[in-house]
Formats: structure tokens, C-alpha cells, sequence
């Protein structure tokens, strides 16, 4: 497949047509995606390619389609925004054959009709070793209060937090999503929470979960993969990610509808999913690659911080983004509820 990336042109003219812009969330990620795609993709064939950065909106997508005016042609999206969005007919339908790769390589491309899948990120559970040297070995620890007294972090959201309810219930990861679709399986996972409500911070921005464990106010807390990675490098907290039923989101690139370029986005992605190049933003970020042939391609000492890594992703959920696009609003409505009882 690395064969597929090396059979772009080098040395043809660039056409006027030749040109990219391409979207992102900004940050450390469109850092990692400029630095491990863009810029040797550019540099590769000559195409020029201007980025932009936007919050995840679906509503900017679809009134730039249904305007007739679209000037990004290729987007990274959130896996459930992407589902919305071809469900709404707003992107483009992959065609895997025009990419020459196999979809089956690629963590949840079969939940995608629209998007090529880029990178795995985690919700994870954490804690501090100086304050739990033993730290907590599975989900279930979450819930015991017994063997792990104090209060713990959570995202103040049900996104996440049932699952993890039924999981410490005893129910198998790969049953979550069928448990839940059922009324007896949102009960349970509610009365599941409600054994540790009382003792629960909550956070509502990424940046919150690692300072609560900074200052001690919870014992362990969710958080996300990459936020626990940067605490640990870059300001020398001593954390510890415990990877049990990590919840795996994932990121992919989608193509609004009505792109000018879209050969050429397509050209891109057959380069930046490749292999080897989808390893590359591994070197900046946290985030592992989508595509389970990269691995092979990642620096051995980044691997193990990455959701991606093979003993990881043993005991991983991967978030039902169908399951939430049909469900997310009500559970919403009565997350909150619950939590003001």
C-alpha cells in the first residue's frame, strides 16, 4: 500500500486546478496533520494547499453546500458530525476503489459512507501514581468506592459515561451498544452512575480533567488520551492512563459536496492514509492512526502512548456514532435531568 503514496506524480506541471484547501480544528492536531501529511504532500507533487480551521460545525458545511459556494475540499470531522452530515446528503460518498486502498484496513470505515478515517483519539480513565501507585486496573475500579475512595472526574455529558456504567455493570464491551438500545439498558446504566454520583466532580473542557488531578481533587478522573500524554511530557505530572475500555473516538476526512478539486482531495487522501504517511502526525500528537497498517510504521517508543497500540485497542469500545446520531438528544435531556435530582 506504501506503493500507492510513492506512484504520485513528481515532476508534472501543477495545473491551476491543482489546489487544496484543506480544514481542520486547529491546535496541536492540524499542527500534527501539516507537519506528517501536508506539507510533504505539497512538497511531493507542487500542489498548493491553503488550510482553515473551524470549531466542527456542521452548520458551516451545509451552508456553504446548499450556498454553492465551497471552498474547503477536504475537512477533518468528528465521526458522528461525518454520519450527520451523509445522512444529510451535505458530503461526498467515498469511493474506495478511487483511493486504491482497502477499506477493511481502516478502524470504523465501516460505519462510514462518507469519510476516510485519519485518527484514533481516547477517552480514558486516569490517575496519579504518587496519590494510587497501584493505580485502578479496569473500568469496574471507577465504581468502588470501597478500594478507591474519593471523588472522581467525570465529562459532564452521558456520551461515555453510560457505557462505562454498563461495563463496570458486568456487561461485555462488545454488548454495550446492543444493551442500550433497550429501555432496561439506560436504566441500568443510570442506577450504575448513581452509585458514585455523590462523588463525582464533573468537567465540561479537556483542559479540566488533568488539572483535577493536578490538584488533587479527584482520585482519578476521564479524560482525554491526549490531554494525559501532554501533562506528562511537557509539564512532568506523574500520571498514569489505565487503558481498560478506552472509548475510541475517531476523526476522518470528508469532502463537502459541490468541491471544486475533488480529484486532486482525492489524490491527497490516497497519499496521507497511506501507511507510512498516516504514521507521520503520530510524532506530534497522541493520536493513533486509523489505518491498522501504520502501526508497523510508528516509532516503538510512541507507540504504547497511543490509542492504537495493539494491547489498547484488546480491551477498547468503539463509540456507536449511529447509536448517538439516534439517540444522543434524549439521553441528553435526561442526563440533565438526572443530575439535578
Amino acid at each position: 500500500m506504501a506503493l500507492v503514496a510513492g506512484a504520485l506524480p513528481l515532476a508534472q506541471p501543477v495545473l491551476a486546478s491543482d489546489q487544496l484547501t484543506i480544514t481542520s480544528f486547529g491546535g496541536a492536531g492540524q499542527m500534527a496533520t501539516r507537519k506528517g501529511q501536508i506539507e510533504p504532500f505539497a512538497k511531493k507533487t507542487g500542489i498548493k494547499i491553503t488550510e482553515d480551521e473551524y470549531g466542527g460545525e456542521v452548520s458551516k458545511i451545509r451552508a456553504m453546500v446548499e450556498s454553492k459556494s465551497v471552498s474547503w475540499d477536504l475537512v477533518v470531522a468528528d465521526a458522528t458530525a461525518a454520519s450527520q452530515m451523509c445522512a444529510e446528503g451535505i458530503i461526498e460518498r467515498i469511493d474506495w476503489n478511487k483511493l486504491g486502498l482497502d477499506r477493511a484496513k481502516f478502524v470504523g470505515a465501516d460505519q462510514q459512507d462518507c469519510g476516510v478515517p485519519e485518527n484514533l483519539y481516547a477517552t480514558v480513565l486516569a490517575y496519579d501514581k504518587d496519590t494510587l501507585p497501584t493505580g485502578p486496573t479496569t473500568i469496574a475500579d471507577l465504581f468502588d468506592l470501597r478500594r478507591f475512595p474519593g471523588k472522581r472526574g467525570l465529562y459532564k455529558r452521558p456520551f461515555g459515561n453510560i457505557e462505562w456504567a454498563l461495563i463496570a455493570d458486568g456487561v461485555p464491551i462488545k454488548d454495550v451498544y446492543k444493551v442500550l438500545r433497550t429501555p432496561a439498558g439506560i436504566e441500568r446504566a443510570f442506577n450504575k452512575l448513581d452509585t458514585i454520583k455523590k462523588n463525582v466532580v464533573w468537567w465540561e473542557t479537556g483542559a479540566q480533567a488533568p488539572q483535577l488531578l493536578a490538584d488533587r481533587q479527584v482520585v482519578m478522573t476521564s479524560a482525554w488520551n491526549g490531554r494525559i500524554y501532554d501533562a506528562v511530557k511537557n509539564s512532568g505530572k506523574h500520571f498514569q492512563i489505565m487503558w481498560h475500555a478506552q472509548e475510541l473516538g475517531l476523526n476522518v476526512w470528508v469532502m463537502p459536496k459541490g468541491g471544486q478539486h475533488l480529484d486532486t482531495a482525492y489524490k491527497f487522501l490516497t497519499f496521507a492514509v497511506s501507511p507510512a504517511q498516516q504514521a507521520e502526525p503520530t510524532r506530534y500528537m497522541a493520536y493513533g492512526p486509523a489505518n491498522k497498517e501504520a502501526n508497523a510504521h510508528v516509532d516503538p517508543a510512541i507507540l504504547p502512548d497511543l490509542p492504537s497500540a495493539p494491547d489498547h485497542m484488546a480491551g477498547a469500545l468503539l463509540v456507536d456514532t449511529s447509536f448517538w446520531a439516534e439517540n444522543g438528544d434524549e439521553l441528553r435531556q435526561r442526563f440533565t435531568a438526572w443530575l439535578v435530582k
